[in-house]
């Protein structure tokens, strides 16, 4: 079961941030993620980082850094060390309401300052960075044509993504005097280095000079066409999926969660994403959502997928079983099914005569050298799976609160 919590706690300049914490049941780690500058943390890859994440057992906090999105502060007030700053209160705050951050996640300039902040995180046992600059003066390129005006009157108003934001002279001072690739030599943690080599915005030589100035052990992944915000969700649930994947080698190992009683099911709403669901079978751990045209974000199968499926496997079992019964040589059973709504005046053999039923398809494919007869009679026996027969047959569903 997945729990998606709004937190907040004080910053380096002493307002509170706002926070979101996604926490698995029984969470062995505890992660940090960093967004990119001037984003927030509920860009779509800060989400979908963290749903793949607590979904392995890993809780993410994910914030917003003094003076961006609900945070308190004046955005005009930070710079770069206030971020790193803010990095550090964020695993404090972790450390003594939970467990500090065995894992620093960072996009983009977020990238820089979890390298800058990784050395005052000494639990931290691996970094990842997403798209990030090996200098923390990269990110004047955003605002290249205001530079003269900030170094005569002192600050200057730029928009970068749509949003007004006031840059300070202080805020160039911060950044050049920032040199955290030098520490790199002496990280003593795993690093992931992510980059797209077609980055609009930072260059993947960026990528180059931090892999080259870090020890092992270190790892490179390619996100070969992705954009640097990874605006397309395929993008997002590949680095999801690695991060995942490569900080297991680096953090405890997770615990089996206790599994449920056979015939019972386990739904709950993971909180992370529009109508996403984590299903829970035995020991089996699913997601379940809507496609992105209905309003959900296609954190997994449908409802109706998974009666479907239902259907389907009851089907292909139920016909195995027959046919190693009575020794028929099928190599292989595959089921297709479809689901729709049909007017009931249009169907023949409907009981139903007024309004909408639901229609099932199910094409069923035999494999093999089998006799027209043993054909048939499987496709009787197909219509004789429990799953088959609870749809067709009279069934109760009895709700039940409970507290």
């Amino acid at each position: 079961m997945f729990e998606s919590r709004k937190v907040s706690f004080p910053g380096a300049a002493g307002g509170n941030l706002s926070a979101r914490l996604d926490v698995p049941a029984s969470p062995r780690a505890f992660a940090l993620f960093a967004h990119c500058f001037t984003c927030g943390k509920d860009i779509f890859a800060a989400s979908r980082i963290a749903e793949g994440l607590t979904a392995r057992g890993i809780a993410v906090l994910r914030f917003d850094f003094t003076g961006i999105g609900s945070s308190e502060g004046e955005f005009a007030n930070t710079n770069f060390s206030s971020n790193v700053g803010d990095l550090v209160a964020a695993a404090s705050y972790l450390r003594q309401s939970h467990a500090a951050p065995s894992l620093l996640i960072g996009h983009s300039l977020g990238g820089a300052a979890v390298l800058a902040a990784a050395p005052s995180v000494p639990e931290a046992t691996c970094v990842v960075t997403i798209g990030a600059p090996s200098s923390a003066a990269h990110v004047t390129h955003n605002f290249a044509a205001d530079l003269a005006e900030i170094a005569e009157t002192g600050k200057a108003e730029v928009t970068l993504a749509g949003r007004t934001f006031t840059i300070t002279r202080q805020f160039l001072d911060d950044i050049a005097g920032q040199h955290f690739i030098d520490g790199l030599a002496n990280l003593r943690k795993a690093l992931l280095v992510c980059h797209a080599p077609r980055d609009e915005y930072v260059g993947i030589d960026n990528a180059t000079t931090i892999f080259s100035a870090a020890r092992h052990p270190k790892s490179f992944l390619s996100l070969d066409t992705a954009d640097h915000l990874l605006r397309k969700r395929e993008d997002a649930i590949y680095l999801a999926d690695v991060i995942a994947a490569w900080s297991s080698r680096y953090l405890p190992a997770a615990a089996e969660a206790a599994a449920l009683p056979p015939g019972v099911v386990e739904v709950s709403e993971t909180l992370t994403g529009h109508l996403a669901q984590q299903v829970r079978a035995g020991r089996h751990v699913l997601m379940a959502g809507e496609p992105v045209a209905v309003g959900g974000d296609d954190a997994g199968p449908g409802p109706y997928d998974y009666l479907l499926a239902a259907l389907g496997a009851c089907t292909s079992m139920t016909m195995r079983l027959y046919a190693e019964r009575k020794g028929i040589k099928a190599e292989r059973f595959s089921v297709r099914l479809s689901h729709r709504r049909v007017h009931a005046a249009d169907c023949a053999d409907c009981e139903t005569k007024e309004g909408n039923i639901g229609e099932i398809t199910r094409d069923i494919v035999i494999d093999g050298d089998v006799p027209e007869a043993a054909r048939a009679r499987l496709m009787e026996i197909a219509d004789r799976c429990p799953v088959h027969e609870t749809l067709t047959h009279e069934i109760k569903v009895r709700s039940r609160l409970v507290t």
